[in-house]
């Protein structure tokens, strides 16, 4: 864990507002990738604390910061009205170290392709791309370009950034991009309707699309759950898990060391090896290849096909 101090805080657009968190002493700070996030731990008094998960958005050449860009959202936890209301610059933050789960490879030809925040994990891959020298373009989408963050920054590149305004008709023509990125690896990060889309054209196509999703759109309690043991081989015990429980809750209870963080599927804290038994994946860190592939699971919200899972837990 980490304390940092909010530096400066910035107004990227209508919405966004921009951290720049540094360590108070000055020290250098964890190294980190494009791709990369941080779970910032919010302390409000008189509520119960939260823990949200945000992209580090700037310079990964930089030791001396972190940037995250925190889009204020009216209907949900609180976390992101919590940042926008209460933190200012001179207050200190605690935070994780980095993690990185929308792992970002150089190719010389890449395709970029955001919506909305979006484009936060998107701007330190856009940066890696262009000191590498690769042949990269953006397609960045948004309500109305006072909402869009680091317009400014962006504008820099020209033409190699094309921008659609949805509140001007303009739309992504979404399976014309990925015919254009031929054999390029396309990075994608935005809303789950675009990423879906997305994915769709890329596995017609054989193109390789990596996205990272912000929520988990997936049904984590469905009326057709049954209960299922599992074996924690860690713990020395077996669990029953009923229909409305989680793992990670039977688990903890079980006297488990399950770390934990979103609870919701898409911040891969709670990532757990599979021993034995079939997952049944309802997170939104695993792709389709890697469920079919990964030896792990998200325990906060993915559940049994069948009656007993083993866990290295």
């Amino acid at each position: 864990m980490l304390t940092l101090q909010v530096a400066a805080r910035t107004d990227e657009a209508d919405g966004v507002a921009g951290l720049v968190l540094v360590d108070p002493q000055g020290q250098p700070l964890p190294a980190w990738e494009p791709g990369a996030h941080i779970d910032v731990h919010l302390d409000r008094p008189g509520e119960p604390a939260l823990v949200r998960q945000y992209s580090l958005c700037g310079d990964s050449g930089r030791r001396d910061e972190y940037r995250i860009a925190v889009l204020r959202e009216a209907d949900g936890g609180g976390g992101s009205r919590h940042l926008h209301d209460a933190v200012r610059q001179g207050q200190l933050i605690r935070v994780s170290t980095p993690r990185t789960l929308f792992p970002f490879r150089v190719a010389p030809r890449l395709v970029f392709v955001a919506g909305g925040i979006g484009i936060t994990p998107i701007m330190p891959m856009i940066r890696a791309a262009t000191a590498a020298g690769a042949d990269w373009i953006l397609h960045y989408a948004g309500r109305e370009p006072s909402a869009m963050a680091f317009g400014a920054d962006l504008a820099a590149f020209g033409d190699r950034v094309r921008i659609y305004v949805s509140a001007q008709g303009q739309r992504m023509a979404l399976p014309q991009i990925v015919a254009d990125a031929g054999s390029a690896p396309i990075y994608a990060c935005g809303p789950s309707r675009l990423l879906d889309d997305l994915e769709a054209a890329g596995a017609e196509a054989g193109t390789e699309v990596i996205v990272e999703r912000f929520t988990n759109d997936a049904e984590v309690t469905s009326d057709d759950d049954l209960p299922f043991e599992v074996e924690l081989t860690l713990t020395g015990t077996t669990i029953t898990v009923q229909p409305g429980e989680s793992i990670l809750d039977r688990a903890v209870a079980a006297g488990a060391d399950a770390p934990s963080s979103c609870r919701g599927g898409t911040c891969g804290t709670c990532e757990t090896f599979v021993l034995g038994g079939e997952p049944d994946h309802r997170d939104a860190v695993l792709n389709a290849k890697e469920r079919e592939e990964s030896e792990v699971m998200m325990i906060c919200v993915s559940r049994c096909v069948g009656e007993r899972l083993v866990l290295e837990l």
